[in-house]
């Protein structure tokens, strides 16, 4: 016959008390009870064993015979003996159980009998699956993601957008607050996944996505504006009007100014949720002309006979 470690199957010590049991107990009964792993056997065996090792341990006169037998021989969970050697079957432990034997292995049985009707426990886990079979339950949120441009980010915006949800197609209105920053989830109430038994909706969680503009994109709340300038502008310095995201600035370009050069305009990046607010940075783009006039020719050749700049060493 093999030997059961009533511990080990609900995975408390031998020192656990009566409120340990009756916790592992019901924690691996959850996890266990065949209303959740319908067509299971292992599962069901699992709850088998789960219900035999509290009917011993969270029964205190089971518990006392079977530690007293355990203390007094070093068995393993799993291990052989043979009954006959330790007086079973023989006059030895006969224990009556008010348990239900049917269920309960020979190990079970062979020390506590299967005599009367199944015992109570102030935890009865069947109870507790047949009121939560009974009661509502609220559908599942579902997340989505719903693709704004930078400026609808930056004032707040109303959108209607179409999902499909579950295998329903739902036209929903989307108030998008000013100031949100990407990868940000919007909340939409009751418009997730059904609720049964009279339960409540999930919700829809939408993940923002800022579409990318051509020049002008957002670094934590900071603008990056690229500026195109032609060679001349460049090398001899302008004013230019900028367009941020809604204003628009003139800057003075210092001559001399590279490609990838920043100037800082502070105080005019993005404004988010919070009230803070970022600076924007106008990157330099020295751009050539494709195509230039007879004259544009003549001019660029005589630089290149008179000037002392090299770009190569």
């Amino acid at each position: 016959m093999k030997y059961k470690d009533y511990y080990e199957i609900l995975g408390v010590t031998k020192n656990a008390t009566n409120n340990d049991i009756k916790k592992a107990y019901k924690k691996l009964a959850k996890k266990y009870h065949p209303d959740l792993n319908q067509g299971d056997k292992a599962a069901e065996e699992k709850f088998k064993e789960i219900n035999e090792a509290y009917e011993v341990l969270g029964d205190e006169g089971k518990r006392k015979k079977y530690d007293t037998f355990g203390q007094s021989y070093s068995f393993q969970n799993g291990a052989d003996f043979d009954p006959s050697q330790f007086g079973f079957g023989n006059g030895g432990y006969q224990y009556y159980s008010t348990g239900n034997a049917s269920d309960f292995s020979d190990f079970f049985n062979m020390f506590f009998g299967g005599h009367g009707g199944s015992r109570t426990s102030s935890f009865d886990i069947g109870s507790m699956f047949s009121n939560r079979r009974s009661k509502s339950v609220r559908g599942n949120d579902i997340e989505s993601e719903i693709e704004i441009s930078l400026i609808e980010a930056y004032e707040g915006a109303s959108k209607t957008i179409s999902l499909n949800v579950s295998g329903e197609i739902k036209t929903i209105s989307v108030k998008i607050p000013a100031g949100i920053l990407p990868g940000k989830k919007i909340k939409i109430r009751e418009q997730g996944g059904k609720g049964s038994r009279g339960g409540k909706n999930g919700d829809l969680l939408l993940k923002v996505k800022i579409k990318e503009e051509k020049d002008l994109k957002l670094e934590g709340i900071d603008l990056v504006k690229e500026l195109p300038l032609s060679p001349w502008e460049a090398a001899l310095g302008c004013d230019v009007l900028v367009k941020g995201l809604k204003d628009k600035v003139r800057i003075k370009v210092p001559e001399g100014i590279q490609t990838d050069e920043k100037i800082k305009l502070k105080g005019l990046g993005y404004k988010d949720m919070n009230g803070s607010k970022g600076d924007m940075y106008v990157k330099i783009k020295i751009v050539n002309p494709a195509q230039l006039t007879d004259e544009e020719r003549d001019l660029y050749k005589r630089l290149r006979e008179i000037s002392t700049f090299k770009s190569r060493g």
